[in-house]
């Protein structure tokens, strides 16, 4: 029969476990505690000097910078991070939280006699691919693009604050992050490898499919070699790009179809991930599109890159994709910053549309800048008028300048703080009070309106008329709302776009 061990971990704390290995993973075996609030994961080979002082500061010191600071309440519902340093029969073991219900399958798979997922956690690799989530996975767990585009940004989000507190990942992938796209949330898991540059190098090179293509191409040289590259921050940034890749278009940005090595699958693999990695959408350099004629059923429509270009993730995100996968593939300076993946998700989830057509399995999409926009993923043309909000921010002189901004109208949609204020960006350091709704959009006899809810400035700049709290203002082509003046006051004009 189990027993309930009890220790003292290295920071003076009480962990209790229940001596019986539930889950293993590559390295380690893992261990529940008594109230299945935390685990307890041992290493199975002997750590040495520079493991434990590794885990010491990263429950300790890099503890403390990420979460002791404004916001790190919000943050610690991003990652999965240890909190304590164990030790039992000679072995090295990490305290870690337990995983949040969101990130356990409620319904598991379409058919539960081929697949028994039901109760296990929500590996990010299920839903990563067109045809993991079309074959095996319950359609109430799928979610819907606006919950995959959520799910991004909380990802964009650990991994930028991970690189403020000087740390990377190092082996950022689907199966180091669990995502539930029913709520729209992620959490980083596996922490205990963190890279802390210039005093902790990375034990891993990582998961293929998110290995940076500058890591793969110099593997074969030895790890004190100045050309052979691991793991760190910009490697951090090539798989992040490649989630938000695959998340939002569930097919990898790399692995089309150009052969490089007939004979040698394992050379072809190096080459078409490493030297010679190449977006199988690069605009003009075709050679690795990929065979729509070789797809599977169930990778259809998503691995037919002409039907579902990365284009359809709107503007901001398809802008980084290039900066990502064409710029920055080879010259990792050149990669987005978690920063700005996290800015440019936020601004699309302002464009987002929900779909009119009651069968469309992504209920929403961004708004591709037509005059007749239609939903990309089911082919639903939008009926009716639809207006169009263009940004624009207080400058020095009085004037106001475009921040390359739209935010898209439907009826129930929102107006935050943020929207209002330039200086105010829905993050983790967030104040509660900026989190409330200030006004909201509703169609009413055919007409769309703005009902301001909580801004005392908000002004019809066109008619010249102040919106009080609980009035509204009508919204037509070419009218101009101030939503707040100052510095970081917003000012909104409209475009009406669809059919009337």
């Amino acid at each position: 029969m189990s027993q309930i061990i009890t220790l003292t971990a290295t920071n003076g704390e009480t962990i209790k476990f229940v001596d019986e290995v539930k889950a293993q993973g590559g390295m380690k075996d893992v261990m529940f505690s008594p109230n299945k609030d935390y685990v307890v994961a041992f290493f199975r080979e002997p750590a040495d000097a520079a493991t434990r002082e590794r885990l010491e500061q990263i429950t300790g010191l890099y503890r403390e910078r990420i979460f002791n600071q404004e916001g790190g309440e919000y943050l610690k519902k991003l990652y999965c991070w240890p909190t304590a340093v164990v030790e039992y029969n000679g072995k090295l073991g990490v305290v870690v939280p337990f995983y949040r219900e969101c990130f356990f399958f409620e319904y598991g798979s379409r058919n539960n006699d081929m697949l028994q997922i039901k109760g296990k956690d929500k590996d990010g690799k299920w839903f990563a691919s067109a045809s993991n989530r079309n074959r095996f996975l319950d359609e109430r767990e799928l979610g819907t693009w606006m919950t995959h585009l959520k799910i991004c940004i909380m990802l964009s989000r650990a991994v930028r604050r991970m690189h403020m507190a000087g740390l990377s990942h190092s082996d950022l992938g689907y199966k180091n992050c669990l995502i539930d796209p029913v709520t729209g949330q992620a959490c980083l898991i596996d922490i205990d490898g963190l890279v802390v540059p210039g005093r902790h190098p990375p034990t891993v090179v990582g998961t293929p499919d998110f290995i940076a293509p500058e890591v793969v191409a110099s593997a074969h040289l030895p790890k004190d070699d100045p050309n052979r590259k691991l793991p760190s921050r910009t490697t951090d940034l090539h798989a992040l790009a490649v989630l938000i890749y695959m998340y939002l278009l569930y097919r990898h940005p790399l692995r089309g179809d150009k052969i490089h090595d007939p004979n040698d699958t394992q050379r072809d693999e190096e080459l078409s991930m490493g030297s010679q990695a190449l977006f199988v959408e690069h605009p003009t350099d075709v050679s690795n599109r990929i065979k729509v004629a070789n797809c599977k059923p169930t990778e259809l429509p998503w691995k037919d890159t002409d039907k579902i270009p990365y284009t359809v993730c709107g503007p901001y995100i398809a802008d980084l994709f290039r900066r990502a996968f064409i710029d920055g593939l080879h010259n990792p300076q050149l990669r987005p910053t978690a920063d700005e993946w996290e800015r440019v998700l936020v601004k699309t989830v302002d464009l987002l549309q929900p779909c009119a057509n009651p069968d469309c399995e992504q209920k929403w999409y961004a708004f591709d800048n037509m005059r007749q926009p239609k939903c990309p993923f089911c082919g639903m043309v939008h009926s009716g008028s639809l207006p169009v909000l263009n940004v624009y921010s207080a400058a020095p002189n009085g004037s106001y300048h475009p921040d390359n901004h739209r935010i898209m109208v439907y009826s129930g949609q929102s107006l935050f703080k943020w929207h209002a204020d330039g200086t105010v960006f829905p993050n983790e350091r967030l104040k509660t009070e900026d989190a409330k709704r200030v006004g909201y959009f509703v169609q009413y006899q055919g007409d769309w309106w703005l009902v301001n809810e909580r801004l005392p400035e908000m002004y019809d700049v066109t008619n010249k008329m102040v919106i009080p709290i609980g009035g509204k203002v009508k919204l037509v082509e070419n009218a101009r709302i101030l939503l707040q003046k100052g510095q970081g006051g917003r000012l909104l004009m409209v475009q009406m776009a669809g059919r009337v």
